[in-house]
């Protein structure tokens, strides 16, 4: 029976939320890229009609580190992403094949955010928007690794629904060291994703794992070797791949010290680098979520992400306001020194006269910083 003498509209409604006034090109960093590119067929055939959705972060000079202009435009992204009918799914990812991304702009904090709390917390709620953005998004988001993910960067990484990764890249947190707490998934994601204790230590040691170990602990799905010698690609020298018993322990994935790690770095140097199987494991992915109900897709990787975005929620109000505070204290420290490191040589305070200042009751004054602060070089 048809029902044509019901009116109907029959054009599909443009749901997005922004134009492209937060979205950049290669020669507008820093900013955010977003493109949309046809999705493809296991043998690399464009599939008419349907995409990819890719939030490309652009700030290659400062390893991928995001400005307040490009937490707008990762907003605008996955917002775009969710609602473009013809997107299968989104590729979150970073400029060049140094780094995804290293966190907030150390420059940008330093130089405008410290002491200015009210400013920095009107920004960690652009944050929380970014995070929530990549959380809510519907359609499955890829995070494609193409370098270091560390701090901020690995915050956002693994909000994203699966991440495959260069075996080039590190992971890690940098807060602690530099003035802040990676309260921005960090402390919520991790300890759903890998154990309490290994949680912690990534947390607080500020440690930069290798992209082997963070797949041994089940962060990442795939760590891809992406130098090629000649026709040949060759994994990561860098690390250890093959577990050994040292000391009795098992040892997996990580960095090599001394001869075996300046040797390692000098093969790296001469080794051009090849994404080719990265982008073919990204495209795989997609591939298979091209071939699901869209709708049964998404209320299973929305019932997965239910998880961290309950921990996400309970915690992204008092950090941020947290976060707000702490820019007239530690966090005037630590972003300052690593802003000045060309100029005093050394990116952070003296942490032991630090805490004796803090024993003595200090103030948290200019006098009192400037004693943990690194001075001009000579």
């Amino acid at each position: 029976m048809s029902l044509s003498w019901i009116p109907r509209e029959h054009t599909a409604k443009d749901h997005s939320l922004f134009g492209n006034e937060h979205f950049g090109s290669e020669a507008d960093a820093p900013c955010t890229i977003y493109t949309e590119t046809p999705l493809v067929d296991p043998k690399g055939n464009p599939v008419p009609g349907l995409y990819v959705a890719n939030i490309r972060l652009n700030n290659p000079k400062q390893y991928n580190s995001y400005t307040t202009g490009m937490v707008k435009g990762v907003i605008a992204g996955f917002q775009r992403a969710s609602q473009s009918k013809a997107v299968v799914a989104a590729v979150f990812t970073g400029a060049g094949d140094k780094a995804f991304c290293t966190g907030g702009n150390t420059k940008e904090y330093s130089e405008y955010y410290s002491k200015r709390p009210q400013e920095y917390a009107d920004y960690m709620d652009l944050f929380n928007g970014m995070v929530d953005a990549i959380l809510n998004c519907k359609k499955p988001v890829i995070c494609r690794v193409n370098g270091m993910r560390v701090a901020g960067g690995q915050e956002i990484g693994m909000a994203c629904d699966l991440t495959v990764s260069s075996d080039l890249a590190i992971f890690g947190q940098a807060g602690a060291r530099h003035g802040s707490a990676p309260d921005g998934g960090s402390t919520d994601f991790l300890p759903w994703m890998m154990t309490s204790e290994n949680a912690m230590w990534n947390c607080v040691s500020c440690e930069l794992w290798s992209a082997y170990k963070m797949k041994n602990l089940g962060v990442i799905s795939k760590a891809l070797p992406v130098l090629k010698d000649g026709d040949k690609f060759v994994r990561n020298p860098l690390v250890i791949i093959d577990k050994y018993v040292d000391d009795g322990e098992v040892v997996y994935g990580e960095f090599k010290v001394g001869q075996e790690a300046k040797d390692a770095k000098a093969k790296m140097a001469e080794l051009p680098i090849d994404f080719t199987l990265l982008d073919k494991e990204v495209n795989r992915i997609i591939w298979t979520f091209a071939n699901l109900f869209p709708g049964c897709l998404m209320k299973s990787i929305d019932g997965i992400r239910a998880k961290k975005k309950f921990f996400w929620d309970q915690m992204k109000l008092p950090n941020r306001h947290w976060l707000m505070v702490n820019m007239n204290y530690e966090a005037y420290l630590g972003f300052g020194a690593f802003n000045t490191k060309k100029i005093t040589g050394q990116d952070t305070i003296d942490f032991l006269e630090w805490r004796r200042q803090v024993a003595a009751g200090a103030p948290a004054d200019d006098e009192t910083f400037e004693k943990v602060l690194g001075r001009p070089k000579e």
